[in-house]
């Protein structure tokens, strides 16, 4: 009888920058795993406000929990934050989430058994919205459109920031050709996405790998939610990349919008009219 496979090893990446409301929950969330993640590595980057004083506070109530934080003072954005924790990871997988995440119990066992396909470079997963009403509709939603995009987009498979993971040696493999001013102009996980695929690495879509996320994003106005989205083509028009194919999630995005404002207003009517 063959032995079981030994589970490769995982550090989770939180880039943050002034998440004193999310922070605690975020790592709180990453500790509680069905199976504990090898390293938690949270890179503060200049945060103005207790986002550290919290990070610290963690660290001695944890005590033996795998948690460090970093600090990334040279820079101001997520690109370099992201970087530096990234270079500092030892294990085998890098998983890299955002600050507002909330993962799911069995994130890390999942995404490890993801990685036992050694041909599998990168993967990223679908997401619930904790502060929505109709979370379990949006989840099947979302799982549903994601898939649909991996299916329609044959190539340049993109990498989600709120829920990826990624192998080290894909990551040292380009580190030296991402472009570091993302930040400015694109999306930096779809640029490191195309990045590892120029490079030959496979990147899939695993429905197994769920984590919460918030749904801030659609609070801001429907000139700046345009802005962000369409980052989309200044990202792939930065690499030449001009499939029509590729901008599927973008119009999702712009789709999902008007859907996700309206159930969050009607969540802030309903708290409201509690108080």
């Amino acid at each position: 009888m063959d032995s079981p496979a030994t589970l490769p090893t995982l550090a989770i990446v939180i880039p943050a920058y002034n998440e004193e409301k999310t922070i605690r929950a975020c790592v709180l969330a990453a500790l509680g795993q069905t199976i504990p993640a090898d390293d938690i590595i949270v890179v503060d980057n200049k945060s103005t406000d207790a986002t550290d004083v919290i990070l610290r506070g963690m660290q001695k109530e944890f005590p033996d929990a795998p948690l460090r934080v970093l600090h990334q003072d040279e820079a101001q954005g997520i690109t370099p934050t992201r970087n530096m924790g990234f270079d500092a990871v030892t294990a085998d997988i890098i998983g890299r989430i955002d600050s507002d995440s909330v993962l799911e119990p069995n994130w890390v066992e999942e995404t490890k058994k993801v990685f036992l396909d050694p041909a599998i470079d990168a993967a990223t997963g679908p997401v619930i919205y904790y502060d929505l009403p109709l979370r379990r509709y949006m989840a099947k939603a979302d799982n549903s459109a994601r898939k649909a995009i991996s299916r329609l987009v044959k190539q340049y498979h993109f990498l989600f920031g709120t829920n990826m993971a990624l192998r080290r040696t894909a990551w040292e493999a380009v580190r030296d050709d991402i472009c570091l001013d993302a930040d400015l102009h694109m999306f930096e996980d779809i640029d490191l996405s195309v990045h590892l695929f120029d490079d030959g690495f496979t990147i899939v879509y695993s429905p197994t790998m769920v984590t919460g996320m918030s749904s801030r994003r659609v609070d801001d106005s429907p000139k700046d939610f345009l802005s962000y989205v369409k980052r989309f083509d200044t990202t792939y028009d930065h690499h030449g990349l001009r499939t029509r194919r590729l901008r599927i999630p973008q119009w999702g995005y712009l789709g999902v919008y008007p859907l996700a404002k309206g159930l969050r207003w009607s969540m802030k009517l309903r708290e409201n009219s509690k108080l």
